[in-house]
């Protein structure tokens, strides 16, 4: 037997983690749904195994099939506006063992010819695996305490108040998207092009709590992960709730860093603004599965651009003012036509960067990420941009 390509171990890392995701939910709780927008939490047992199934086995191998039915019930997810969220049944789905012995049986027949699998597939098996253990993170998130086991308290803020301070950005050229035929990326990354981009001036650190809260005692919107108990904020972490961090990043759906934006004379960055700010900028300590929650926007230094901008990859995503769209180029993947085509759509806005629940291949400076605008569960923070 030929030993495990550095693929093959990446896609047993990668399934330890969802593995362990799994397990932090209660035997009883796999039916909820946390998320109205979302699959209750038992389409993603099957999902990743189904998905796994019918790239490699059914579309590049043509395996037979051994269970046709739950190839098409995991198959896909969903990502209904508000008009149409969801309405099935507990009831609906099939039982925890009866997806067990699917996933096994999956993971057994894959593993016998993974020798045979093009690499392109199994860099986008591992990577679809990855971005299900973040996504996976914000349905347990907003999975009531009651329903997952307990793990030890993360690392908490604290309520001094870091200076913000605005970086001027020269003008130059950003380098957005990445070469043809130079590594993996998803189809939306392609090509590699650069923009003139004229001077602005961006803050050091993305936009804190404490600042937004003088946005919200004004009458801005609270933050989905904000908790008022008599009277104070709180922070609805993953395992419990905190007094709110003041010197971590705000957590906000696109409206709600827009309005600020908008309330503090500034805007979002572009994305083409995104990549001047982060020219030389590196992973910005928390991510990677390294922490739950968020550290202060001040705690890594080392993740520093050239400039001086802080945690621009990791800590939590950063949202941009552009919508979502094709660059120059653009060629779907024509074993996955729908990956980024199927949000091209004006209803989505690009995010840059990493969160705390991002895996390290993912943090690549042409890694696009989206998500429609009022969308308030995910780890999406901001700097702010002023001309």
């Amino acid at each position: 037997m030929r030993p495990a390509s550095d693929l093959e171990r990446e896609l047993a890392d990668a399934r330890r983690i969802t593995d362990d995701l799994f397990g932090l939910v209660r035997p009883d709780s796999l039916y909820e749904r946390p998320i109205p927008e979302r699959h209750r939490l038992i389409f993603y047992l099957g999902h990743l195994e189904a998905f796994d199934w019918n790239l490699v086995c059914r579309y590049a191998l043509s395996v037979p099939a051994f269970h046709a039915g739950f190839d098409r019930l995991f198959a896909f997810g969903i990502d209904p506006d508000a008009g149409g969220l969801p309405r099935d049944q507990a009831s609906d789905w099939p039982g925890v063992p009866e997806i067990g012995r699917y996933n096994t049986q999956v993971r057994q027949t894959m593993d016998g010819v993974l020798n045979e699998v093009p690499d392109q597939l199994l860099h986008v098996a591992v990577e679809h695996r990855l971005m299900h253990a973040e996504t996976f993170a914000y349905l347990l998130h907003n999975l009531e305490y009651a329903h997952k086991q307990p793990v030890a308290a993360p690392p908490a803020g604290s309520v001094r108040r870091p200076a913000q301070t605005m970086i001027e950005i020269p003008a130059g050229r950003a380098t957005l998207g990445r070469p043809l035929h130079d590594g993996f990326g998803w189809d939306n990354e392609f090509q590699e092009h650069s923009v003139e981009v004229p001077s602005f001036r961006i803050g050091k650190f993305k936009v804190t709590n404490g600042d937004y809260l003088d946005f919200v005692r004004e009458g801005g919107p609270a933050p989905h992960f904000w908790i008022e108990r008599e009277g104070s904020w709180m922070f609805h972490g993953m395992f419990g709730e905190t007094p709110l961090p003041l010197d971590c990043p705000v957590y906000v759906t696109y409206e709600q860093a827009s309005a600020y934006a908008a309330w503090a004379g500034g805007s979002l960055p572009t994305e083409e603004q995104w990549h001047r700010a982060a020219e030389g900028a590196r992973p910005a300590g928390n991510l990677d599965f390294r922490f739950w929650d968020p550290v202060p926007v001040d705690a890594t230094p080392e993740g520093d651009s050239v400039w001086g901008v802080a945690q621009l990859i990791g800590n939590g995503w950063e949202w941009t003012s552009t919508p979502f769209h094709p660059f120059t180029g653009f060629e779907p993947f024509p074993f996955y036509r729908g990956y980024s085509a199927d949000f091209f759509d004006g209803k989505h806005f690009v995010l840059k960067g990493a969160s705390p629940r991002t895996a390290a291949r993912l943090a690549r400076h042409s890694f696009r990420n989206w998500f429609r605008p009022g969308y308030p569960y995910i780890y999406a923070a901001f700097h702010l941009v002023k001309a």
